[in-house]
């Protein structure tokens, strides 16, 4: 398992947990407005933390650290994911998951087998649109539809997010977001802002105004909707 990166402590990355953040490279898509260019592009020019060491500081931490999120990148394409949740689960502690839904059938097994905790799925935009947000064209997103069919069902805790950009997402794209997945408990609308690894640099946010026009679409389609990261 290549592990690019680890936060040690957060109060952000897992809602209501004091948790860490591992961070795995490699990604199947290319969002244009990817805020983690390197672990997408370019993992293996990113210094690998055993897996050990990452372990070793979990363990250590038991008692004062609640859960640990894992990221990316995208972290289903990794083969030996189950094993290093597995590992993580070991230690007596809560595994949040970030994922763009990608994968279905081995976020299923995760779900079933107990391994995680907690889901945070990225929705990139209305399927019509799909394509232009995950930087392929003629995306087919049969298998982000699974994902959000069996979240939508399952009775594991989950969130939907989408990083919301000027020159992706319209008013209709929105709505049409919220129909997809309209049902859902809980939908996070992130305002794009450019780290510096963004991997197609240019792009732009909507205004606070637009923003809050959005979270008054989705309403009618979902249990809680809010703002995230805006000031």
């Amino acid at each position: 398992m290549q592990i690019h990166g680890f936060n040690k402590t957060t109060l952000l990355d897992y809602p209501q947990h004091l948790a860490a953040t591992i961070f795995l490279g490699s990604c199947n898509m290319r969002c244009p407005f990817c805020h983690n260019s390197s672990l997408v592009l370019h993992p293996d020019s990113i210094p690998a933390i055993p897996t050990e060491e990452v372990l070793s500081y979990l363990a250590k931490r038991r008692g004062i650290l609640e859960g640990v999120c894992i990221t990316g990148g995208e972290p289903t394409v990794n083969p030996d994911l189950p094993d290093l949740i597995k590992e993580i689960k070991a230690l007596g502690l809560k595994v949040k998951l970030d994922t763009n839904g990608s994968n279905p059938s081995l976020l299923k097994a995760l779900v079933e087998d107990k391994l995680i905790d907690y889901v945070a799925m990225d929705i990139k935009n209305s399927r019509e649109n799909y394509g232009l947000s995950v930087g392929i064209k003629e995306y087919n997103t049969n298998k982000i539809n699974d994902s959000i069919t069996y979240l939508l069902t399952s009775p594991i805790a989950y969130e939907f997010r989408t990083t919301i950009v000027k020159e992706h997402h319209t008013s209709e794209d929105i709505r049409s977001i919220g129909q997809w997945i309209s049902g859902a408990k809980a939908y996070y609308l992130q305002s794009y802002k450019d780290s510096g690894e963004i991997l197609s640099p240019g792009l732009s946010s909507h205004t606070k105004d637009t923003l809050l026009s959005f979270v008054k679409l989705l309403t009618p389609y979902v249990e809680k909707v809010e703002l995230r990261g805006v000031d």
